[in-house]
């Protein structure tokens, strides 16, 4: 009975719980990628309908690597702040993080890239006139229906484009309303800047970790750091909420989350560079450590 209880304590300690928050949060996010992936290939089948060539594939599947190459950086944040010892973050150990991330940031950037491809590619659309939308029902022709989103028109959504202005997307056969048609490049043009905050917040996130392994994170330097990372989440906030607002709710309730984790990071570091100091601190107190390294 005893073992049943002193279990149960362990499980409902604060601790444990706010664990289980957070691995619960990361476990949302690699859901999220198949999700993205789903959505990314029925879209490439439309955008892409004579076949996708290797080059095309990060511009295909943008979301679906952007999603899966951050989930590896953010394990290893999660790793290098809250799991692995300081001491044991050296040799072969080091090294292997050190490729592991640069792989991530290879994908990272050419999902930016790929981004930016979609943009000029539904940007990329001229008049399209028709006398019966009606018509083309079961012709292969697509409507925007959202960024990644062009089920086929049939009868029952011809209607709906009958007699309004409507464009084409070069090289495909996708047309949609003007109004859709800006839409979509209005979600393209967020899915850039959201995706170019992100890189900028992990590079002061991998400076953080940098000084702090060196022991050189000053207080002036995390205060530095909050402000413009403030800034930054602030922005992919106004993103989120955006689409939320006006695009797909998968893209607003994975951008949530991918805050929601990355609070966790920031808390890791904060929490990491606390222990620093008191480390620190007690070194000399008893007389163990160099004035000279104490972090300020």
């Amino acid at each position: 009975m005893n073992k049943i209880h002193s279990a149960r304590v362990r499980l409902l300690h604060p601790h444990t719980l706010f664990r289980l928050f957070k691995y619960t949060i990361y476990c949302l996010l690699t859901f999220n990628a198949l999700l993205f992936f789903q959505e990314d290939y029925a879209a490439s089948r439309e955008v892409f309908s004579d076949g996708i060539a290797l080059h095309q594939l990060t511009d295909a599947f943008s979301a679906t690597i952007d999603t899966a190459a951050w989930l590896v950086l953010l394990l290893l944040f999660e790793l290098e702040t809250a799991v692995i010892p300081d001491e044991k973050l050296s040799g072969n150990l080091k090294w292997a993080l050190m490729l592991v991330r640069a792989g991530s940031y290879t994908f990272i950037v050419l999902a930016l890239a790929g981004y930016i491809a979609k943009y000029g590619l539904v940007s990329d659309a001229f008049a399209f006139e028709t006398a019966d939308v009606c018509a083309m029902a079961g012709s292969g022709f697509t409507w925007v229906q959202d960024l990644d989103q062009y089920p086929a028109i049939d009868v029952a959504t011809c209607a709906a484009l009958q007699g309004q202005p409507l464009l084409q997307i070069k090289d495909t056969q996708i047309i949609g309303t003007v109004e859709a048609v800006q839409a979509i490049r209005n979600l393209a043009i967020v899915d850039i800047v959201n995706a170019a905050n992100w890189l900028v917040i992990v590079v002061l996130l991998e400076a953080e970790v940098l000084l702090q392994l060196k022991s050189l994170l000053t207080e002036r330097t995390v205060l530095l750091t909050k402000i413009g990372k403030g800034i930054l989440y602030s922005i992919l906030l106004v993103c989120a909420i955006y689409w939320g607002l006006l695009g797909d709710f998968l893209d607003f309730w994975d951008a949530f989350l991918w805050l929601v984790a990355f609070i966790f990071i920031e808390m890791n570091i904060f929490q990491w560079h606390e222990e620093i100091i008191e480390e620190h601190a007690i070194e000399l107190e008893t007389g163990e450590g160099e004035p000279g390294h104490a972090v300020s």
